[in-house]
């Protein structure tokens, strides 16, 4: 349920299971964490999903046998805020819970205009993965963050570009063409210049 196409200097890992929209299991969650562990020497990487949403989060089942407590969340996201080439949330749709936390992680995230984002733990009684509050500030402010996780708001894709945690919608569709343009000339690029790029604008 885990694709990861390796064949090029930008690796695509891609959330396929569609019938679930997206839903994270144990071993997803283990197979994204090893995916972007062993993307290091990758230029750039790519992750998308299939279908009409990106990801529900914690598979229902999953998260009531303790998935959504689960370290792994954090062990994902933190592996790919570490890894020193470009990263690209393509959103193919709908972004919700713990699978937000990925999203975070990226450098960057374009997104259909169809998509919401949404993150119910405090709904749900669970905390949110330490992270994801601080990642989410960072990139729109701790008011808004607190109306996401606080306040229960489901953003719209164009509230979501409005506040910064999309930086493009792709209106025809091609999410996953359009990071693939982002990846040209990291991809063409000396590997040791464009990570020193990565960190000077951190």
């Amino acid at each position: 349920m885990i694709e990861v196409d390796r064949s090029a200097p930008t690796w695509t890992i891609t959330i396929n299971r569609q019938d679930k929209a997206g839903a994270l299991t144990e071993q997803m969650l283990v197979d994204l964490r090893d995916a972007a562990r062993d993307a290091r020497q990758a230029a750039a990487v790519i992750l998308t999903g299939t279908g009409k949403v990106f990801s529900a989060g914690a598979d229902l089942d999953a998260a009531r046998a303790g998935l959504a407590t689960s370290p792994l969340w954090e062990e994902l996201s933190g592996a790919i805020a570490d890894l020193p080439g470009l990263t690209i949330a393509a959103l193919n749709g709908t972004v919700a819970g713990g699978a937000t936390g990925m999203v975070l992680a990226c450098d960057l995230r374009i997104a259909l205009p169809s998509a919401k984002f949404f993150y119910p733990v405090m709904k749900l009684g669970y905390l949110p993965q330490p992270s994801d509050p601080v990642r989410m500030a960072a990139l729109i402010g701790p008011a808004r963050t607190k109306m996401i996780f606080l306040g229960g708001q489901k953003l719209p894709a164009a509230t979501a570009y409005e506040f910064g945690l999309v930086d493009e919608l792709v209106e025809n569709g091609a999410v996953l063409d359009r990071a693939q343009q982002l990846c040209i000339d990291i991809a063409a690029a000396k590997s040791e210049t464009a990570r020193a790029i990565k960190a000077m604008c951190r």
